[in-house]
């Protein structure tokens, strides 16, 4: 069960779709501070006499809109480098499966090999 999990968990569709929502999250929070830090208090500063949330003055927080894009930063490479990993971790278990493959191919040219080898010695003596 454990392999059929693990098997399941590595498909490229699975952690494609993990990196996405992670991303997805992430890039929303950006969208959100850009309307909340930077859009919003511009909008309030030119349509003065409305208050939007109790804000007697508009104040843009670009600050805080830089710091959520280099939170992003941080963790788009994060997810680089988790699946980064993973990837590696598959593509060892191919070579591994290559060489279990590569090995009984060359036992069977060396039995062949030796099968004409053998051929021949009879021949020879004959």
């Amino acid at each position: 069960m454990w392999k059929e999990f693990r098997a399941f968990a590595i498909k490229g569709n699975v952690i494609d779709l993990a990196v996405g929502v992670v991303i997805g999250t992430a890039f929303s929070k950006i969208v959100s501070s850009l309307v909340q830090d930077l859009i919003m208090p511009l909008f309030a500063y030119f349509v003065v006499g409305v208050d939007f949330s109790s804000w007697s003055y508009a104040s843009i927080k670009y600050g805080n809109f830089i710091q959520t894009i280099v939170d992003f930063f941080i963790i788009s490479f994060s997810i680089f480098l988790v699946v980064r990993l993973i990837s590696k971790f598959k593509k060892k278990e191919e070579v591994k499966e290559e060489a279990v493959t590569v090995d009984t191919k060359e036992e069977l040219l060396k039995e062949i090999r030796d099968l004409l080898k053998a051929e021949a010695v009879r021949e020879k003596n004959n």
